[in-house]
């Protein structure tokens, strides 16, 4: 059985191809020819792309589907406006065409992902680029431009944008050709974007020169571009190497050229039309939300990290830690501690009086070490230290860290009375992380049996 999606591609191309033997046989231009089925075949192009398979990245999708959309009312509206009477204003399907560019854009950089989700970066990058660019460069051309074409200058910011709009296109297609692996939909992609920009680009060449004839066969570039650009998006994309480096570098780069161009607005006000300013402090407000985001995720990475590796409720490292640290180290000692009396306390005083011990254990615990030693919570009222220490240092160690518990500890009901067994042994490289921590195991369960307080391993 054919799933729709498969149906829906084949009665777009089938259409396509009517559209195209007729104006073949039949150049004259027609109602039905031209304004439905050429106009049909660009709308369901929009509805390929919004139906695109879930291996592609759901912006890619949506914005192609709206390029394709938006660029298809627009030609119909043109289409409408030369064959009735009954006009409907050029400035609207202009602005069809104008957004169909910043679109397209967005659509073409999400290509380059393979990822069905994007993060909210990825996404403020990709607007960015599509927005900045297209902006700027039409607008550093417009006023070259307005010395040589009549109109207002919105007309010819219009011009302008096409022929700017369709070198950037392929631009953008040969880059994504450099940038992916051999792929079906690389060769899609790129061929639907030649196709497009190419047509446009003749027609603009046709119309300056006196020689384009309305409903022509050469206006089915445009749609074969559109319908190839929607069918790219049923194939996987290639894994693209540093694209989000190259991403960040084009938004930075687009950030920058808006800067410049409200620079030059301000420091020479009315050298730029006030509509042509308006993506330029959309680029920067981006900007600063992308920065703030981009803080926000640092700042949790950092934290996140942080908790990875230290005990949240003393401070001290936790048990992964000390373990990674550990295994760097090729000589000193290993200490084991574990409280006696806590369990009591825990057990008749609660839990909050359990974690105020831990707390206070820790900072007198750490107040005793030397300099370069080590300290980790290694779970309930476990400690673990490794320093590198001589023998008779570490004895010194254990004693000094027993003599912190010598006094009371205060707590909000009363002040209590706890004690560490200490079990060290030698770290000497001969033999593995786990050996040496079983001795020094040993060593503290046989000091808190015997209750001696301290014991080093033999």
């Amino acid at each position: 059985m054919i799933k729709p999606y498969a149906t829906l591609k084949w009665i777009t191309s089938v259409i396509l191809v009517i559209h195209l033997t007729i104006s073949w046989i039949f150049p004259e231009p027609g109602i039905l020819i031209d304004l439905i089925i050429f106009n049909v075949a660009g709308l369901l192009s929009a509805v390929i792309a919004f139906n695109a398979p879930i291996i592609t990245d759901r912006l890619a999708a949506v914005t192609i589907g709206l390029a394709c959309l938006i660029w298809s009312m627009g030609s119909f509206i043109s289409t409408w406006n030369s064959f009735f009477e009954i006009n409907i204003p050029e400035i609207i399907p202009d602005i069809f065409y104008s957004v169909f560019y910043p679109l397209i854009f967005l659509g073409i950089i999400r290509c380059f992902t393979q990822r069905i989700k994007i993060s909210a970066l990825e996404l403020l990058d990709s607007v960015i680029i599509a927005v900045g660019f297209t902006s700027v460069l039409t607008a550093f051309l417009l006023k070259p431009a307005m010395v040589e074409f009549d109109g207002s200058a919105f007309t010819v910011f219009i011009s302008i944008l096409y022929p700017v709009g369709d070198i950037v296109i392929l631009a953008m297609a040969l880059v994504y050709a450099l940038l992916n692996p051999i792929s079906r939909r690389l060769l899609i992609l790129v061929s639907g974007l030649i196709a497009f920009a190419l047509s446009d680009l003749l027609f603009i060449w046709l119309s300056l020169n006196g020689r384009y004839e309305f409903g022509s066969i050469t206006d089915d570039g445009w749609i074969i571009g559109l319908l190839l650009i929607s069918l790219s998006l049923s194939y996987p994309a290639g894994e693209v190497r540093h694209f989000e480096k190259i991403s960040s570098y084009a938004a930075t780069i687009a950030l920058v050229a808006s800067s410049c161009l409200l620079g030059i607005a301000a420091l020479e006000p009315g050298y730029f039309p006030n509509f042509i300013l308006l993506p330029g402090f959309i680029t920067i407000a981006l900007a600063f939300i992308r920065m703030s985001i981009a803080l926000k995720e640092a700042n949790t990475a950092v934290s996140e990290r942080v908790l990875a590796r230290t005990d949240e409720l003393t401070g001290l490292a936790n048990r992964r830690n000390f373990l990674i640290q550990l295994a760097q180290i090729k000589s000193g000692y290993i200490f084991l501690l574990d409280l006696d009396g806590f369990k009591d306390i825990n057990d008749n005083l609660g839990h909050e009086a359990g974690d105020q011990i831990l707390k206070q254990v820790a900072i007198r615990f750490s107040r005793a070490l030397p300099a370069g030693a080590q300290i980790a919570r290694l779970g309930g009222d476990e400690f673990g230290v490794f320093a590198q220490l001589s023998e008779a240092e570490a004895t010194e160690l254990a004693q000094a860290i027993r003599a912190t518990l010598s006094y009371p500890l205060s707590l909000p009901q009363k002040q209590v009375k706890i004690d560490v067994s200490i079990g060290f042994a030698p770290i000497d490289g001969d033999h593995d992380l786990a050996e040496f921590l079983r001795r020094a195991d040993t060593a503290m369960y046989e000091a808190k049996r015997s209750k001696s307080g301290l014991l080093l391993w033999r």
